[in-house]
């Protein structure tokens, strides 16, 4: 029996679902797809960790003091982390968001306590970012972590999630598959897994209208990663390469998940297995790819993640 005394107790050690050659042919023989279920955290995703760790520090730091109000730019899973670590902390929350974005997650946010501010769609996340700075210097009494350019971001992910890969997996993950947002979860685990093995591959999954291969950015259906800017995090990672991901192959996958295996996550987590999928396949046997699940559907529902099939 697990007995916990706060909900922020119960972030972090999430399981991982082995796929084999028997749940997708193209996987080989031998080989396996390990994805870090990371929906299953208390608020719903990845971003719990990051929400906990933003707060602790910034009380370590001397940045927070006791009623000071949190603002953060976010899409949404980073504003419910932080909220929750916030609530245990007594912290009022201010999150501000790019219109349109899921409606879900902003119910959720304000479910926790925050106010949500909304900035222009076509302005991104850099409105959002812009907006939050011009926030945190009106309101004295106020912290901003900025988890774009905040290092506690990726150091989350290096001192939490990546050390239960290699506590269930050990050193000889041949490639680590994952999406890129802020690049902290990516930067991080893809740090710890190198001081380990030197070899492994690192492949940065984006959808269709982020720049990172080159491409010109464009609006796009896949919530939760994608960039308008090089993520500073990313900076002297040897990425081997990086898989851009249509909305429509990025959905059916997030569809075939739910429909086939019972997993229902966003379709970050489908543009991730898509990339995790390419990958194995171009591997010998008995090749390890880990990859990682970040969210849950539940808060894309309005969207029509499940139902919809043209993008």
């Amino acid at each position: 029996m697990m007995i916990i005394n706060s909900i922020q107790a119960a972030i972090g050690h999430t399981p991982l679902l082995r796929f084999t050659h028997h749940q997708f042919e193209e996987i080989p023989e031998g080989s396996a797809i390990y994805a870090k279920l990371e929906y299953l955290n208390p608020g719903g995703s990845i971003k719990d960790r990051l929400g906990v760790y933003l707060i602790e520090e910034g009380f370590k730091q001397g940045r927070i003091k006791e009623g000071m109000t949190i603002i953060e730019p976010t899409a949404g899973n980073t504003g419910i982390g932080v909220a929750l670590a916030a609530l245990e902390a007594g912290l009022p929350t201010i999150f501000v968001v790019p219109e349109k974005f899921s409606l879900e997650k902003q119910a959720l946010m304000r479910a926790l306590g925050a106010e949500i501010v909304h900035t222009p769609i076509a302005e991104g996340i850099s409105g959002a970012i812009e907006e939050a700075k011009r926030l945190h210097e009106e309101l004295a009494d106020s912290y901003l972590p900025l988890q774009f350019e905040n290092p506690a971001n990726p150091e989350a992910y290096y001192r939490s999630l990546a050390p239960e890969l290699v506590e269930d997996l050990g050193e000889g993950i041949t490639s680590f598959v994952a999406g890129i947002g802020s690049g902290g979860t990516f930067s991080g685990v893809a740090r710890y897994l190198l001081e380990r093995n030197s070899a492994i591959r690192l492949i940065g999954v984006e959808p269709e209208g982020s720049i990172l291969n080159g491409g010109e950015s464009h609006g796009h259906e896949i919530e939760g990663i994608g960039v308008e800017f090089i993520p500073t995090f990313l900076n002297e990672l040897p990425i081997s390469c990086f898989a851009t991901i249509s909305d429509d192959e990025g959905f059916a996958m997030t569809r075939k998940l739910a429909k086939e295996h019972g997993i229902l996550i966003g379709s970050s987590s489908g543009a991730a297995m898509v990339g995790a999928l390419a990958e194995v396949a171009s591997l010998p046997a008995g090749s390890q790819v880990v990859t990682i699940f970040p969210d849950a559907g539940d808060r894309y529902l309005s969207k029509e993640i499940y139902l919809r099939e043209a993008y």
